[in-house]
C-alpha cells in the first residue's frame, strides 16, 4: 500500500484561493485607479491652463499685463479666481470695448469652453473665488421669503426692491438683474464686480446666496403679479404716489380748463 506523502486538500480550498486572488486584484485596482484618475484630471487641468494662457495673451494681456499683474489700463488679476473670469467674460463685460465709468454687459464673444480655459489660467495665478457648481446655484431647498429679506437688506439700496436696477453716482449704475443667470448672480455676490461690494461665504453663506437667487427668480418670473397694477419699476409708494399726484392733478387741471372754456362759449352764445 502506497504511503500518502501529502495532506489531502479540502474541497473548498480552490474556491478560497480564487476569492483571495479576486480580492487582491480588486485591491490593486482600488490602489491604482484613483491615482490614474487624479493624474488624468491633473493633465486635463494643465491643458486647460495652457490653452487659457494663449487666449489670455491675445485678448487680455494688453490691459491686464502679460502675467496678470495689471497695468494702468486694467487691474491685477492675481487672486480674483475663476468665478470673476466666468462672470466678467461670461456676461460680455470683458474684453471691454472702451474705458468708462462702468463696463456694460454685451454680447459674449467666447464659448463656454474658452471661458473655462481662461478661468483656469487666471485661477492658476493665485487662489480666489471658485466658479460655483449647479448644486450651489440651484433654487432647490431655498427659502424665497428669507431671500427677499436678505435682498432688501443687502442689495435693494442699489438694485431696487425687485432687482430692476438703479442709478448711482458719476455715471455708474446698478444693472437690472432680470434675465441674469443664477450662476452669474452667485458669482457677482462672490466677487463684487465693479461698484458692487463682495459677499464671501463668511458674510453671506452659500444657503443665503441660494435664497436670494430663488427670490429674484420668483419676483422676475412671468408668474409674478403686481397687485397694484402698473408697478412703475417697483420703486415703491413714493414713486407711485408722485406719479398719481402729477397725473391726477394734471388730469384735474385739464378737465377744469375744458369746463371753463366750454362754459365761457355757452355764455357768449
Amino acid at each position: 500500500m502506497k504511503k500518502l506523502s501529502a495532506r489531502r486538500r479540502h474541497p473548498l480550498a480552490a474556491v478560497v484561493v480564487l476569492l483571495l486572488a479576486l480580492a487582491a486584484t480588486g485591491g490593486l485596482y482600488a490602489a491604482f485607479a484613483p491615482a490614474d484618475k487624479a493624474q488624468a484630471d491633473e493633465t486635463a487641468q494643465s491643458l486647460a491652463i495652457e490653452e487659457g494662457k494663449k487666449l489670455y495673451t491675445v485678448g487680455c494681456a494688453s490691459c491686464h499685463g502679460t502675467g496678470g499683474q495689471g497695468t494702468s489700463d486694467g487691474p491685477s488679476l492675481v487672486g480674483v479666481g475663476s468665478a470673476a473670469v466666468d462672470f466678467q467674460v461670461g456676461t460680455g463685460r470683458m474684453p471691454a470695448q472702451q474705458p468708462g465709468a462702468q463696463v456694460p454687459a454685451k454680447k459674449v464673444i467666447y464659448t463656454q469652453a474658452e471661458i473655462d480655459q481662461l478661468a483656469a489660467y487666471v485661477a492658476s495665478l493665485g487662489a480666489g473665488p471658485i466658479t460655483p457648481t449647479e448644486k450651489q446655484v440651484s433654487p432647490e431647498g431655498a427659502d424665497i421669503a428669507r431671500g427677499g429679506d436678505l435682498f432688501r437688506t443687502n442689495c435693494a439700496q442699489c438694485h431696487n426692491f425687485t432687482g430692476e436696477g438703479g442709478a448711482l453716482t458719476n455715471g455708474k449704475y446698478a444693472p437690472n438683474l432680470m434675465g441674469v443667470s443664477p450662476k452669474h448672480i452667485y458669482e457677482a455676490m462672490q466677487t463684487g464686480p465693479q461698484n458692487m461690494p463682495s459677499f464671501p461665504d463668511t458674510t453671506l453663506p452659500e444657503q443665503e446666496k441660494k435664497d436670494i437667487i430663488a427670490y429674484l427668480e420668483t419676483v422676475n418670473s412671468g408668474d409674478s403679479e403686481s397687485p397694484g397694477g402698473l408697478k412703475l419699476g417697483g420703486l415703491g409708494p413714493v414713486s407711485e404716489g408722485l406719479f398719481g399726484w402729477i397725473a391726477g392733478l394734471g388730469a384735474l387741471i385739464a378737465v377744469a380748463i375744458w369746463v371753463a372754456a366750454h362754459t365761457a362759449k355757452a355764455k357768449k352764445s
